[in-house]
């Protein structure tokens, strides 16, 4: 659960600490207080990308911060904080309605899992996360004050809250989503993303078949083409490191006159001129070391000193042989230096054609000579690839067929739970349904019957099903798709009905509702509070509200208001207490602080109190 969120510089929020209830927490306040504000902080908190607009005037900074108690969540934590059991993940409607594909739900990992792959351990049950949006645009997302990728976040995240924001209703509008409520409510996820994956590899087999087959001429070019560059690199036994080789080579017999009257400067100044019989550096060591050796039968002081001299000497002696050999070298060779120049003309043609250096080029001679003679194979290569799509296909057809039969089995126990719980939410005798509806198709998947025949069928991601919820409003009408049928109101009830049914069914333990009484008279309003109240019974419900009926049925009432302070304007958050309770949810009556309607908000309360101890003396609710 949600122990303390604080807020800080974001939007119009100065300073806001709040400590939600453990049950059911509304919110209430005047249209523009703060109170969606608040649930965007916590949607930054949860991986949400905010705008840098949301750091308050004159901040450089906007921080949330949420403690959470994870420790019922992690009921066998070791000390690598790994848990073994833990078999459902929550989703985040309000991006899974933006995107229309699976967020989490795709995601199998369990929170401890999570924890531990991030190397992040749990101290005291606790778990805090914070996100820091600069007015830059850049964000920091941190996890027991640890740095993290914002992916990272958002993965754990997805096990604490989910978020049913103002137009996440919506998303039950859409077909191409009730594919995931169904899996859902089936459990079967898991078995679905098997599927998934399947599909996948097929896709992938699919289209490198396809290459394989497609035009013979194009192929037959690419062939010819792929050959020539391979010959071309291959004619041109190229060496790595060869090129520094050759422009060394090339500098030096570009320049072999120069550098052979250097090499005779060198040695006639060592060795000595013949011409002149001028003495060398060599001649006047020599004649140094006899004169030292008569010093040193006279007085050894300076002995170090001839070892110095006799190692001089030698190193002299060393560089007049070098030089010499070098000179002899470096004669100027014309055809050897066209052999050179040609030579690194020909690199130079092949790095144009082919990479920057000779490792690429040979790199890409490798590649070309792969793909020849995957080519060259193409015929038992479309064959094998032909072979394994029939044999994925064979197992997405399995596979799916048992999704399939779950999700039959499951459309028929959904509908009628939404049947009931949409007759208490004052749909009377409406009907629901989850039409399963699937596409014959000779190239697709095969499945096997009751009778044993196999009937192929088109396929996506989620299998060979085409789901859609139809309803039927009113006695005798013929179902229809929800969004041809559906009045805001009785969208809003629908999205309550299928959120209490998955919520009983899955372990996400904060669920936040943004006005899901939308559209929502005052009359439902009284059932709408009692399933939110129903379901903070196993979950920690957090509820922005303008109906006094839901508001009554609150465990904590907070009052969020704007506040002006000199000339900057903040929002403020306070937990009622029962007079303050009665006063706020008097003037959601009534619009004015009058003695009836404050009789009003007090009969209210007391009924919703009253409804609450009997639910309590009955047997407790507990996830299915």
């Amino acid at each position: 659960m949600l122990q303390e969120l604080t807020i800080t510089n974001f939007a119009i929020i100065d300073h806001l600490r709040l400590a939600p209830g453990e049950h059911f927490n509304v919110f209430t306040g005047e249209t523009g207080a703060g109170k969606s504000i608040i649930l965007d902080a916590i949607s930054a908190l949860v991986g949400e990308r905010p705008g840098a607009d949301v750091v308050r005037a004159g901040s450089e900074r906007a921080t949330v911060e949420g403690v959470f108690d994870v420790a019922s969540m992690l009921p066998r934590v070791g000390q690598n904080g790994a848990t073994p059991n833990a078999n459902h993940v929550g989703h985040n409607d309000q991006s899974d309605a933006t995107t229309g594909e699976p967020s989490s739900e795709a995601q199998n990992e369990t929170l401890a899992d999570i924890l531990s792959d991030l190397g992040i351990e749990i101290e005291d049950g606790q778990l805090i996360l914070a996100r820091e949006i600069a007015r830059t645009g850049r964000s920091v997302a941190r996890v027991n004050g640890r740095a993290v990728p914002l992916a990272s976040l958002q993965r754990i995240t997805t096990h604490l809250i989910d978020i049913h924001g103002q137009s996440a209703h919506l998303a039950i509008l859409r077909p191409d989503r009730h594919v995931y409520y169904l899996d859902r409510f089936a459990n079967a996820d898991d078995l679905r993303e098997q599927v998934t994956r399947l599909v996948g590899e097929w896709r992938a087999t699919r289209r490198e078949y396809e290459r394989l087959r497609r035009d013979e001429r194009e192929i037959e070019r690419r062939t010819e083409l792929l050959r020539y560059q391979v010959d071309e690199i291959t004619a041109a036994r190229l060496i790595p490191g060869e090129l520094d080789e050759l422009e060394r080579e090339r500098r030096r017999l570009a320049n072999a006159e120069r550098l052979e009257e250097l090499c005779a400067a060198i040695y006639g100044a060592l060795a000595g001129d013949e011409r002149d019989e001028s003495p060398g550096a060599l001649a006047l060591l020599t004649t140094a070391r006899r004169a030292m050796s008569d010093l040193l039968r006279q007085d050894d002081t300076l002995r170090e000193q001839n070892e110095t001299l006799d190692h001089a000497y030698y190193l002299l002696e060393e560089v007049t042989s070098a030089t010499r050999a070098y000179q002899e070298e470096i004669a100027a060779d014309p055809q050897r230096q066209a052999e050179v120049e040609e030579r690194l003309d020909l690199i130079a043609r092949l790095r144009r054609k082919y990479g920057a250096t000779i490792e690429d080029i040979l790199a890409f001679a490798e590649e070309a000579a792969r793909e020849l003679d995957e080519l060259s194979h193409r015929d038992e290569r479309a064959a094998e690839l032909q072979r394994q799509e029939i044999a994925l296909r064979r197992r997405i057809g399995a596979l799916a067929g048992q999704l399939s039969a779950r999700r039959l089995a499951a459309g028929e126990a959904l509908a009628a739970a939404m049947e009931r719980e949409l007759d208490e939410l004052n749909m009377r005798r409406a009907r629901f349904q989850a039409q399963i509806a699937r596409q014959p198709d000779s190239n697709g998947a095969p499945v096997a019957g009751a009778d044993g025949a196999e009937t192929s069928f088109a396929f996506s991601a989620t299998g060979i099903d085409q789901v859609e919820f139809l309803i039927a409003p009113n006695p005798g009408e013929p179902f229809k798709p929800l969004a041809r049928i559906a009045s805001g109101g009785e969208t809003s009830r629908l999205m309550l009905a299928l959120k209490t049914i998955l919520s009983n069914a899955d372990a996400t333990p904060i669920l936040i509702f943004d006005e899901i009484d939308a559209g929502i008279s005052g009359r439902s309003g009284q059932v709408v509070g009692e399933k939110l109240w129903a379901l903070a019974r196993t979950h920690q419900v957090l509820c922005v509200t303008h109906l006094p009926q839901i508001a009554a049925m609150g465990d904590d009432h907070f009052h969020v208001a704007k506040v002006i302070q000199g000339d900057r304007t903040t929002t403020e958050a306070q937990r009622l207490a029962p007079e303050q309770r009665i006063e706020e949810i008097g003037q959601m009556l009534g619009g004015a602080s009058t003695r009836a309607a404050r009789a009003n908000a007090t009969e209210l309360i007391e009924r919703a109190a009253e409804w609450k101890r009997a639910q309590t003396s009955a047997p407790t609710l507990t996830p299915s």
